[in-house]
């Protein structure tokens, strides 16, 4: 497996390296996101590893850039947590969000969890205008692609895996994002939001059932 770290500070690059490859992951490194896109474009990364805040080319145009020609995972680093920074990296295809300073050991726990999750499931789902091929991680609406980040597209599986049954935002909290997740349910809301307004048309099948959490509903 092969990462791409980016990020101007080399101490953070060097610990996040350390523990990686104490992990058996092959490092490659980029000090800014003009240099990340380079080495986007000439290389195949399994996951990038993004900072926000660096000179010459922020790391929202550096994925946005990047997600243009691959879709890969990426993990956004930001020394900043507000709610915008958050929903500005998901709305941009990111799988997930950690804030600085963080753990090392959360980190390539939050890497692996990913990797595993990109690697799995071989089967097609398909409720009238909405189709999910597992194989190939892809969601279609009316046959038409539909992008969503891992965290929606986990979401929108388990929720369609446990379909017309109420599902808890603190069940889909430790079953999306895991029991030591510091986020509370607002988490879960702010992707549902977003998971709705990239399924269009399909958006209802995601019924929010109030005071519990939501569920996937879908009547032939």
């Amino acid at each position: 497996m092969k990462i791409l770290i980016v990020d101007d500070e080399e101490l953070i690059r060097n610990v996040i390296k350390e523990y990686a490859e104490l992990e058996k992951f092959e490092i490659d490194e980029a000090g800014d996101g003009y240099e990340a896109i380079e080495k986007c474009k000439n290389n195949n990364y399994n996951l990038v590893i993004m900072d926000i805040m660096m000179p010459k080319l922020d790391g929202y145009q550096a994925v946005k850039e990047i997600k243009k020609e691959k879709n890969m995972p990426v993990i956004m680093l930001s020394a900043r947590g507000e709610e915008y920074d958050k929903l500005l990296g998901f709305d941009l295809g990111i799988d997930d969000y950690v804030q600085k300073p963080f753990s090392p050991k959360e980190l390539i726990a939050r890497i692996k969890a990913i990797l595993k999750r990109y690697n799995n499931d071989s089967e097609k789902m398909v409720y009238g205008k909405l189709s999910i091929d597992k194989a190939g991680r892809e969601v279609y609406v009316n046959d038409k692609q539909v992008v969503l980040t891992l965290k929606e597209y986990e979401m929108l599986v388990y929720l369609v895996d446990n379909k017309n049954i109420a599902v808890s935002r603190e069940k889909l909290l430790n079953s999306i994002w895991g029991y030591d997740f510091y986020g509370d349910d607002r988490t879960v809301d702010t992707h549902i939001k977003t998971l709705r307004s990239k399924l269009g048309e399909c958006k209802d099948y995601i019924v929010t059932l109030r005071g519990v959490g939501y569920k996937f509903e879908y009547k032939n």
